[in-house]
């Protein structure tokens, strides 16, 4: 009996628990399944609205000039004076450095002598000549009385009467006037050329000593147009040699801005240059806004775009040669653009407007940029699928998908709301 009790009493105590388990489990009140409510995000908004304006592309530029003096030196001298340093602003024809015309002047004096020199020998070369034109006649007339001395003693040898020695002595002097007469007549006949000669060397001297009066002439450097000194290569004292660079000097009238513009829009300029549509620039220096015009495109491009040069239409004395400048151009005006705040815009082409309080993405061709009314860079686009009074997202939420509900706020909230349209 005991053994028997051993055996049913886990038997009973299971079958005591299975049943509290079951009465329990029956008793159990019902709950309410839980419902999921979709969260709503707060959002402002601004309408779109269509315009006509001018994108504004953001290029980097180098100040260059044209008009780059590098003043040399016209002959090896030593420097007399220098009355200029770096970054002088200089007027036209202001001296700017002296060589020592002492290195000059004597080279010029012996020039001078060799030309006077020359020209005596052309004198008396002339004078020669018509000496031996007058000389000439005079032989002329001997070689005549010399043949007729010869014709006698033949006369006189005929009858019988002559000696053979005199007959041979008028052939002899009959021969050396004809060698006299010859002579002379060859030194009248080479007088042209001796003469050309002598004049030839003349000229040659003579354009030695323009060359070394010119050279005493730009001894003296002056500044050929109003510009900024950069740079002077010497001191008082220095001997240089010729071509050596003394100081460089450019224009402040004609300063220039290079800047590399970006293949993509290389087509459109080249296309508003040949309309001879103007196009304008700017860049800001201390706080001054300076003036470009876009004058011309350079005459080498490469893959990455060309380089385009701007005339600095401004105060020139904001700037100076080799600045790197910010520049900002104006391109030519476009119409049906969208001007949007850059917080607007998802990975570089993506907006959303409101649509039935959810968002809407948009893909849309960014055209440039430019300043907006408050100074702030706004972004320029077009799309076909944006409508004037569309409310587009200016708040930039970082879990922007298509179909995100949203809500407007703002103080136009309830204008905004109101004005929403489906597509």
């Amino acid at each position: 009996m005991r053994r028997l009790f051993k055996v049913l009493l886990p038997v009973l105590i299971l079958a005591m628990g299975v049943g509290a388990f079951q009465i329990l489990k029956s008793t159990k009140s019902e709950q309410a399944s839980p419902t999921v409510q979709e969260r709503i995000w707060r959002v402002e908004v601004e309408p779109v609205e269509r315009i006509t304006a001018s994108p504004q592309l953001e290029l980097y530029g180098r100040v260059e000039t044209p008009d780059l003096l590098r003043a040399a030196a016209s002959a090896a001298a030593w420097v007399a004076e220098v009355r200029v340093q770096d970054g002088d602003v200089v007027a036209e024809g202001e001296v700017l450095l002296r060589l020592d015309e002492r290195d000059f002047r004597p080279r010029i004096a012996q020039v001078e002598a060799e030309i006077a020199d020359l020209e005596a020998q052309i004198a008396s070369e002339k004078n020669r000549a018509e000496t031996d034109r007058r000389a000439l006649e005079q032989e002329r007339r001997l070689l005549q009385l010399a043949r007729d001395a010869v014709a006698r003693q033949q006369r006189l040898k005929t009858q019988q009467v002559g000696a053979e020695q005199a007959l041979d002595d008028a052939k002899r002097s009959e021969a050396q006037q004809q060698l006299v007469v010859s002579n002379r007549e060859m030194a009248i006949a080479d007088h042209p050329s001796r003469l050309r000669g002598l004049e030839a060397r003349l000229a040659s001297t003579e354009a030695r000593r323009a060359e070394l009066q010119l050279e005493l002439e730009r001894a003296t450097i002056r500044a050929p147009y109003e510009g900024i000194v950069t740079g002077v290569e010497v001191t008082e004292g220095d001997q240089v040699s010729k071509g050596e660079v003394l100081v460089r000097l450019y224009a402040t009238e004609r300063l220039e801005v290079r800047a590399r513009i970006p293949a993509p829009y290389q087509d459109e300029l080249i296309a508003a240059a040949t309309q001879g549509i103007a196009l304008r620039a700017r860049a800001m220096i201390g706080g001054e806004s300076l003036t470009l015009r876009f004058d011309r495109l350079a005459g080498e491009a490469d893959p990455s775009g060309v380089d385009a040069l701007f005339e600095v239409e401004g105060e020139p004395g904001l700037v100076r040669f080799g600045q790197l400048l910010s520049v900002t151009l104006e391109r030519p005006l476009r119409e049906a653009l969208i001007e949007v705040p850059f917080r607007a815009v998802y990975g570089s082409n993506r907006l959303y407007v409101v649509e039935d309080g959810r968002m809407h993405g948009i893909d849309v061709e960014p055209l440039g940029t430019r300043l907006g009314a408050r100074g702030e860079e706004r972004l320029l686009v077009r799309s076909d699928e944006l409508e004037p009074g569309d409310a587009l997202v200016t708040t930039h939420m970082p879990n922007a998908v298509e179909g995100l509900r949203v809500e407007i706020i703002g103080a136009e909230a309830a204008d905004d709301a109101a004005g929403e349209t489906g597509r």
